[in-house]
């Protein structure tokens, strides 16, 4: 009698502890299926690692409260040249998802984000924007010249492709994702309108920007502006004594009043133009500093994409009126 109840307390025993583990066994497909990543402070955020500040800016926006973003390049960092350390390394490899712009902007990274993508999802952003819009990159020896975001209307494609990724990966929150996308979009369509309206405020003949790199040949397409840089697309050559010979007497021909400085660019072949056009008689003065390849500091309205693009088109009107 008591062998035969001593085995029935056994066979109790293992059925619940089978129901136990059932259960668990539920609760982590459960958990599998609706993705929901802790962040370090405990909070169920998506961690996010973007390359550059504007595409930090684009995540946070349409993200809001349910990612945790975290951008690599800072205020004043060259992309071009931009080497990743062990310390970024450790922040994509620790992301959910990676977001970079890609048409060799990060060329340096290459290695890094195709081996990134083997393991979790990698975005470039530029990817849904029509090849035949694109600009040539033949200056810095790659098909397309990858600074998009000077157009604004290829920036909301690139704001669409994170919502997109964001809710995909993360369905449980899609509805907020598109919502918040819709929102900046919005502010988008307000800002390409408003940069229009303040480059018609200048003479046509006075449209012409002047720059160390050539950055801007989208907002040029975009915006009526006659673009010319010293570097060409890549900051990775140097400006030879020959392109600021023949850039000198562009502007002292045509009378051009100001060229200007980038923030994440040495202004060294800047201020020989200058120089050379003081030579010859020619008053040539800095316009101001422009954001390219980054944004302003954290915190500043320069900080952000559309304050970035606002403090450029106001530098470049005020300093060609």
């Amino acid at each position: 009698m008591f062998i035969r109840a001593s085995q029935r307390r056994r066979r109790a025993v293992r059925a619940a502890a089978l129901v136990l583990i059932a259960g668990c066994l539920a609760a982590a497909l459960t958990a599998c299926g609706e993705r929901s990543p802790s962040s370090p402070g405990g909070t169920d955020k998506l961690k996010v690692t973007a390359t550059i500040g504007m595409i930090a800016d684009v995540a946070g926006e349409v993200g809001g409260d349910h990612v945790q973003v975290t951008g690599l390049m800072k205020a004043g960092v060259d992309p071009h040249l931009f080497k990743a350390s062990e310390g970024d390394i450790a922040k994509l490899d620790g992301a959910d998802i990676i977001f970079y712009n890609g048409l060799h902007l990060e060329g340096k990274m290459v290695d890094i984000l195709e081996n990134m993508g083997k393991k979790k999802r990698v975005v470039a952003v530029s990817d849904p924007i029509d090849r035949s819009k694109l600009r040539s990159g033949s200056q810095m020896q790659t098909e397309y010249d990858p600074h998009i975001w000077f157009d604004v209307r290829h920036w909301m494609t690139a704001t669409e492709a994170v919502r997109d990724a964001l809710a995909e990966l993360d369905p449980k929150h899609a509805a907020d994702y598109r919502a918040n996308a819709e929102a900046y979009l919005g502010q988008l369509r307000d800002l390409h309108d408003e940069v229009t309206e303040k480059i018609n405020t200048l003479p046509e003949e006075s449209r012409v920007l002047v720059t160390a790199h050539d950055a801007f040949g989208y907002f040029g397409d975009a915006y009526g502006v006659k673009v010319m840089g010293l570097q060409g697309i890549s900051t990775a050559s140097e400006a030879g004594t020959k392109d600021v010979t023949d850039l000198r007497d562009y502007l002292v021909e045509n009378k051009i009043k100001a060229v200007f400085i980038e923030s994440s660019v040495p202004r060294k072949a800047i201020d020989a133009v200058i120089q050379g056009a003081k030579e010859k008689g020619h008053d040539l003065k800095i316009g101001g500093e422009l954001f390219s390849d980054a944004m302003g500091e954290e915190g500043t309205p320069e900080g952000s994409y559309i304050g970035m693009v606002r403090h450029n088109v106001d530098t470049i009107v005020a300093a060609l009126k």
